[in-house]
Parts: C-alpha cells; structure tokens; sequence
C-alpha cells in the first residue's frame, strides 16, 4: 500500500508542475528525473514499517541545508534577497533539510523567469543534496541551464566544481576553482572558502598521483 501511495504522489505531483505551474517542455525531462530518482532513494532507503528517522538525522540535514543557503547567498551575483517569492520560500524549505520539496519550488521560481541563474542555481543544489552529494542526471541538467544563463556564475563554479571533485572527478573540480579564483575580484567574500578548498583539493589530487605511481 505505502507503494501505492508513493507512486501516485509522484505522478501527481509531475502532473502538478506540468498543468498548474507550467512547467516548460524543456524540463520535463529533469522533473521526472528527480521524481524518478526520489523513487529509486525510497526503494534502497524506505522502510513505511520503522518509526519516523532520529531527531538527530533531521537536525543534521537542517544545519546542512542552512549551509548550502547562506554559501549560495555569499556567491550570488544579484540580491541576497530573491524577488522570487517561491525561491523565498524554497530557501526556507532547505534550510529545514526538506531538499526534495525545495527543488520542486525552486523549479516554479524558473518558470516565473527561465533566465533567473540563482533559481537554475538552487534547483541543482537542492537536488545535490537530495542524493547525498551524489550529481544525479537532474542536477547535472539544472547546472547546465545555470551555464546557459549565467556562464561566469561565481555559485556554479563552486558548486558544480564541489560536485564533480565528490563525484569522482576532482580534476575537473579543480580546473572550475582555479578558473574561479583566476576571476575572482581580491576582495570577493567568497574567495578564502575556495583557496582553502582548492589547497585540500590540490593535496589530495597529489596523494593520488604519489599512489599511482
């Protein structure tokens, strides 16, 4: 029955930001990426039967989510408050540790205005989170349309750098942080975090090579 339920909350919510927000044909593919995905998370993790997850499991995806806003916050090009009223309340969402939810509102925000980088931003930063670190079809998707509007994007240099040295490719990380500090005015608020990144990142990539050899 909780199979049932999961399902049909799922198509109803695609049917949702496809009908009644209008979602544009061009993101059809990420939205039901993400409800696929999040299908495939309950499948591995979801047990209907056992009580709810530890209160300390909550409140550590709380902390974790403040932390993506504020660092999205301090990279953001535009205002630190969004005109958007849903990315408003999507920053609240994660904040609270519910990415999932967070993505979805955050994908309205990019309907209400495609060329909105900080809400392209935050739709592949909640999705990120969603999968534990993981850079799943549809946060590699959201990325690439932050790109799209916003190529010199401080935020998706970051992210999409701190994604890829976590996935498995922290070579391309590094060139996206490099490449970021290169362009970085001296007193970008953002700067100390990625030379203090980029240094472990540069250990790290040179412990690897030494054990390769």
């Amino acid at each position: 029955m909780a199979w049932v339920l999961v399902a049909t909350l799922a198509i109803a919510g695609f049917v949702a930001l496809v009908a009644v927000f209008k979602a544009p044909r061009g993101s059809w593919e990420a939205i039901a990426a993400a409800l696929i995905f999040g299908l495939a998370g309950f499948a591995y993790q979801g047990r209907p039967e056992q009580p709810g997850a530890p209160k300390d499991t909550v409140q550590a995806a709380a902390r974790s989510g403040e932390a993506w806003v504020a660092a999205r916050h301090q990279l953001s090009q535009g205002e630190p408050i969004s005109r958007s009223r849903l990315l408003v309340t999507a920053d609240a969402l994660t904040r609270n540790g519910s990415f999932g939810d967070a993505a979805s509102l955050a994908l309205g925000a990019t309907e209400e205005d495609p060329n909105n980088a900080d809400a392209w931003l935050a739709v592949a930063i909640n999705l990120l989170a969603h999968a534990d670190g993981n850079l799943t079809p549809a946060a590699l998707y959201a990325f690439r349309r932050t790109e799209q509007v916003d190529p010199k994007s401080p935020g998706l240099a970051f992210f999409l750098g701190l994604a890829l040295a976590q996935n498995g490719e922290p070579d391309k990380g590094r060139a996206m942080w490099a490449d970021l500090l290169a362009r970085s005015p001296p007193d970008a608020p953002w700067r100390k975090e990625v030379e203090v990144r980029l240094a472990a990142l540069d250990e790290f990539i040179a412990a690897r090579e030494k054990a390769g050899q």
